[in-house]
């Protein structure tokens, strides 16, 4: 079945993601696509992520679909103009890629090419207006295609933002642009994000909730001081600075986070950052 139609069928949907290599052998992207296959429903593949240089998105998310794993082609607006965004999703459409996360991205400076210029010529409510549009057998400026396209659109949302009306605002305006999912930045705090979702559910879109494997207290206490929008409970980190195998509770924290996501939203997308071998054994843990 089609990740569409899972979305649709009412199922507590998972996907993970995979990461392309930096230089030209596909082994170990494959090796971990394939630990996933029979796992969740999509597999997203990053877009040059953290702005750092990586083998194309829409090359990886083609060799995924040679092996039947249906893919999340990733496309961020930093580097590419709207020629070059609507050129690769025409390609992506005629490769049989059919799920698109848009996205703005993570400006060049905090890559390993920070002098490379930044394009941002459209922001991701802008690309998913372009999706809509292709999908109705038109272009950005309105000229006929020789072919339409059948995207399934998502995007992002970061539901632990401070503050969150901004979060709010650009969340509301991607669902009138078109995104019909939603995959979450990472998700600690659960009564925040059921709060989120009391909102969200107004709108008819499923909301897949970001699931980040934790792997160390040092890693926990880095994303509360680095990255916006994410805080990870003390009692959280204190589980994880007591345990003896740190990695090993970091499986324990994302199963128990999904069996709770099971009653507030529609679905899970786990992020193992390298460690995609240990997907499954979130999985079995959470049951599923």
């Amino acid at each position: 079945m089609k990740f569409r139609d899972i979305l649709n069928s009412g199922e507590f949907v998972i996907t993970a993601e995979v990461g392309p290599p930096k230089g030209t052998d596909v082994h170990e992207m494959l090796h971990a696509a394939d630990l996933l296959k029979e796992r969740v429903s999509a597999v997203n593949v990053t877009d040059n992520q953290s702005s750092v240089m990586r083998l194309s998105s829409l090359a990886a998310c083609y060799l995924l679909k040679e092996r039947d794993i249906d893919p999340i082609f990733q496309l961020t607006c930093r580097d590419r103009n709207r020629l070059a965004l609507q050129s690769d999703l025409l390609g992506a459409a005629a490769l049989g890629i059919e799920n698109v996360l848009a996205l703005t991205g993570d400006h060049p400076v905090v890559g390993d090419h920070p002098s490379s210029k930044a394009v941002f010529d459209l922001d991701s409510v802008q690309l998913l207006q372009i999706i809509h549009s292709l999908n109705e057998g038109r272009d950005m400026s309105g000229n006929e295609l020789d072919g339409p396209t059948n995207f399934c659109p998502g995007a992002t949302v970061t539901p632990g933002a401070i503050p969150l009306e901004p979060q709010l605002l650009k969340f509301e305006k991607k669902v009138k642009a078109g995104a019909i999912f939603f995959q979450t930045q990472a998700v600690y705090e659960l009564e925040k994000f059921r709060e989120f979702m009391d909102y969200a559910r107004q709108f008819r879109v499923k909301i897949l909730a970001g699931i980040l494997l934790l792997k160390s207290a040092g890693m926990a206490r880095y994303l509360n001081k680095k990255v916006p929008g994410i805080f990870v409970p003390k009692n959280l980190i204190d589980e994880l600075e007591k345990a003896s195998d740190p990695s090993q509770k970091g499986i324990e924290i994302a199963a128990r986070q999904i069996q709770e996501l099971q009653e507030i939203c529609d679905g899970a997308h786990i992020m193992a950052i390298g460690a995609e071998e240990k997907v499954p054994k979130i999985l079995d843990t959470a049951g599923l």
